[in-house]
């Protein structure tokens, strides 16, 4: 009988510690189902109006026209599924969210939102007019007035911002582009961590408000000839840290109060490593790594900037585009120190502190102020950056610096590129920890951010303890 209950155990597939049956007791630990919500979705019927439930784990889901996930409704999509869009003219179709939207991809099964007729163009001088990640195949996942939450992990989006028909979302206009993940919804909680975003017509990232967490991801082709990896507008706080972001064509993330939503533009932007970004955006004073303006506060730590366009730009209130005057960020409530800039060219160099903007050296960055800025210097002052080209290399395991033989309007992927430090880089313990991240969004297995990573004194995305980015 006894053995009889021990079999009985073991089937139940649950965690049981089965004792009497050997010498010594021992603890059977089985894998936990997946997370599931609802009925199962089918793969016969391709997904368009409202769907609710689960989309299956290692299934192929076909899109035939912009998917609804209601208010009060849920829809997960399990590991390894595929949701494929058509990418044809005219069939620009969309996820659109008043519900909650749980894409729970793992390391070793992504979720992917793509078009599998795409092919990627990722070599060094391929031409970006002829490029499907500038395309806008499809649509985007966008976050209506009303959505409870977006969570996505370990989730693919490529190909996505096309221009819209008839807008599906209410904060968009007919025939505008879209962006691949947007909201709208202050309150809503939005997570993007361990993710892959590639391509994208403009910012493959737009917040019109919410509570956000974007966190350990890869940011490839972000805009065609404009775009930032996150454009943030008013209503918008979180943090946005751990990020690769290689090619983007103005900046790597951007913050600004403009839209008049409630709370004020807050965000952390740290741990971040930003490679060759400025290049499509032509416009004077456009394009480079992060930007800071229009009464956004917040602060900025620890990033890694390689051969970008431009350094951190804050707006005061002398500075302009082209002529065009910018409304000020919160200086008073911004904070930063920490940054690290890489430069290949003394144009680069010459903007590692922008002319024309309000950024204040640090002695904390690298390099050190002092080595190349004049006595007497005053933030947006021109200066002769020479001394530093080439200097303060950090190292990438196997990302060619100096940049001698290639544009760096060309670098705009990974491909097989590794952007970890080596053991003997001079960007490992630059950092500071002095800060502590936004806690914004919960910290849940399906219901928010996996973890919330610390700062780390490791300059860039990839710090040596291993607990950044993962790709």
């Amino acid at each position: 009988m006894k053995h009889l209950l021990c079999a009985s155990l073991l089937a139940t597939a649950v965690l049981a510690t089965l004792s009497g049956c050997n010498s010594a007791d021992e603890t059977v630990v089985v894998s936990q189902p997946l997370f599931k919500v609802g009925q199962a979705v089918s793969t016969k019927t391709p997904l368009s109006g409202p769907v609710k439930g689960t989309l299956q784990s290692d299934s192929t889901y076909r899109v035939g026209g912009d998917v609804y996930v209601n208010a009060g409704d849920t829809l997960v999509i399990q590991p390894g599924a595929k949701v494929y869009f058509p990418g044809g003219t005219g069939q620009v179709y969309s996820f659109i969210v008043h519900g909650t939207l749980l894409s729970l991809g793992t390391q070793a099964k992504p979720v992917y939102f793509t078009v599998p007729t795409a092919v990627k163009t990722d070599t060094y001088g391929a031409d970006p007019t002829a490029d499907p990640a500038y395309k806008g195949l499809w649509g985007g996942i966008m976050g209506e007035t009303d959505c409870k939450n977006i969570i996505l992990k370990w989730t693919h989006i490529e190909f996505g911002g096309g221009k819209l028909g008839t807008s599906p979302v209410t904060y968009l206009a007919n025939g505008a582009n879209s962006y691949p993940l947007t909201n709208a919804n202050p309150d809503a909680i939005v997570v993007l961590e361990d993710s892959w975003v590639y391509g994208s017509v403009d910012d493959p990232v737009r917040a019109f408000g919410g509570r956000y967490n974007i966190m350990r991801n890869t940011f490839e082709k972000n805009g065609f000839t404009s775009g930032e990896s996150m454009n943030i507008k008013s209503g918008s706080v979180g943090n946005f840290a751990y990020n690769l972001i290689v090619g983007s064509a103005t900046n790597g993330p951007k913050a600004s109060n403009n839209g008049g939503k409630n709370p004020q533009t807050s965000f952390l932007f740290y741990n971040n490593t930003m490679v060759a970004c400025g290049y499509r955006r032509a416009a004077a004073g456009r394009g480079g790594s992060l930007n800071i303006e229009e009464g956004a506060r917040g602060g900025f730590y620890n990033n890694l900037m390689v051969n970008c366009k431009y350094g951190p730009r804050v707006v005061g209130a002398t500075a302009n585009y082209s002529g065009n005057a910018l409304v000020v960020a919160d200086t008073a409530n911004l904070r930063y120190s920490n940054n690290y800039s890489y430069v290949d060219s003394v144009a680069i160099a010459n903007q590692i502190y922008p002319v024309g903007f309000a950024t204040k050296p640090q002695t904390s960055d690298v390099p050190t102020p002092s080595s190349f800025l004049p006595t007497g210097y005053k933030p947006g002052q021109a200066y002769d950056g020479s001394a530093v080209v080439g200097k303060n290399n950090p190292m990438f395991v196997n990302f060619p610096l100096p940049q001698t033989t290639r544009r760096l309007s060309d670098v705009s992927v990974v491909n097989t590129f590794n952007f970890r430090l080596q053991s003997a880089s001079p960007a490992l313990g630059k950092g500071t920890t002095s800060f502590s991240p936004a806690s914004v969004v919960p910290v849940s297995a399906n219901f928010g951010s996996t973890e919330i990573t610390l700062p780390s004194t490791d300059m860039g995305a990839f710090p040596a303890n291993g607990k950044g980015n993962q790709h």
